[in-house]
């Protein structure tokens, strides 16, 4: 495994980590928190581009976006959210949090955290659960992948975009073809076994520059609309995966693929 990432605050800027523990949801703390608006429904890059540059890191049960920090409140108070179609309930993160958050975007809003009750199932060839990712527990992705849609993109006069663009959570080096991940169905990683759930799907933030928070011109998306039409619809990059059995994976790990399937594309 090439790489490891996690998203504390669902939307915001990605950590790069060497190891974590896995759980039925996903990565330890990956999209556990999340910001919401006024009526409760989450935000993300698609509407608030600049959440890209807000950095949060987690150490133990304190959050850390700069020099602003606030411990992470497990259990509490709860208010209704909604991330697309699901409706559910978040832990209020309180109100030092909402005002830190609200400043930065400019808009009211609250931070709010996954309820220790929560059970949300998550879809696809391989159910499993999830906290608040839009609907799957972890993102892979590989070198190849990445390296075959930036060869189209210069070929088409623009420039190569970094992996960081599809917030992956695993990405795999030594594939030599590009999109094998769509091919994976079983897949041993560390101590965690994944199972396909479906071909990731994207939306407009692969456009969004991770850096600065703002829109980047129409890569990798209108390269990947090229050649990667999915039959469900939109452009896919990417594999969705559930989680078999928990463990623990470390940058690096041996990528043991115990069952293939064929391509939608």
């Amino acid at each position: 495994m090439h790489s490891l990432f996690h998203y504390p605050i669902k939307g915001c800027g990605g950590v790069a980590v060497p190891s974590s523990a896995v759980v039925p949801t996903g990565l330890v703390g990956d999209r556990m928190l999340m910001l919401v608006d006024a009526e409760g429904t989450f935000l993300s890059q698609r509407r608030e581009p600049a959440m890209a540059a807000i950095r949060p890191s987690l150490a133990g049960s304190v959050l850390s976006v700069g020099d602003f920090s606030c411990p992470v409140v497990a259990d509490g108070p709860q208010v209704p959210v909604r991330v697309h179609t699901w409706d559910g309930s978040g832990v209020d993160q309180g109100d030092l949090a909402a005002a830190y958050f609200s400043d930065v975007l400019g808009q009211a809003v609250r931070l709010v955290g996954v309820p220790p009750s929560l059970r949300r199932e998550s879809f696809g060839s391989t159910p499993g659960l999830v906290g608040f990712a839009d609907g799957h527990a972890v993102l892979i992705t590989s070198l190849s992948s990445l390296d075959g849609l930036n060869e189209r993109i210069v070929l088409r006069g623009g420039a190569g975009v970094p992996m960081d663009r599809f917030r992956p959570n695993v990405v795999v080096s030594g594939w030599a073809e590009a999109h094998t991940e769509d091919r994976v169905r079983r897949v041993t990683i560390g101590s965690v076994e994944l199972g396909y759930a479906r071909d990731c799907i994207r939306c407009a933030v692969p456009t969004v520059d991770q850096e600065t928070g703002e829109k980047d011109g129409p890569e990798p998306t209108r390269t990947l609309a090229s050649y990667r039409r999915h039959p469900d619809g939109g452009v896919a990059f990417g594999m969705k995966a559930a989680v078999i059995r928990p463990g623990e994976l470390a940058v690096g790990d041996k990528v043991d693929v115990q069952e293939w399937g064929s391509a939608e594309i």
